[in-house]
């Protein structure tokens, strides 16, 4: 939930023409991440979960290129960036780590 939040805030500090566009798909991936991950959750068997922690992961693999096109843009200051990056990593390991736990 915090790398929704601070996705929502750097895609505020995008430009009026970026709106509709990349802070749209900006917002939609990273509220994917955690929905997902709930749907999953609430599934009665373990393998779909499994599979809803895939889609999750796709999610933010997403959520990091959205990211990276808006730095290579010039929308994005390098320590903004990599705060939301490291939160983006630790969301990864964390996906992971649970995904390996119920693959067992």
């Amino acid at each position: 939930m915090d790398l929704v939040v601070e996705s929502y805030l750097l895609a505020q500090k995008l430009p009026p023409i970026e709106q509709y566009g990349l802070a749209s798909q900006i917002r939609r991936a990273a509220v994917s991440i955690p929905a997902n991950i709930a749907e999953g959750f609430g599934r009665w068997h373990k393998k779909e979960f499994l599979r809803f922690l895939l889609l999750a992961n796709g999610s933010l693999k997403e959520l990091e290129t959205h990211f990276q096109i808006g730095t290579r843009l010039g929308y994005f200051t390098a320590p903004a960036l990599a705060k939301v990056l490291g939160t983006a990593d630790e969301v990864g390991r964390m996906i992971t780590a649970l995904r390996g736990k119920l693959a067992r």
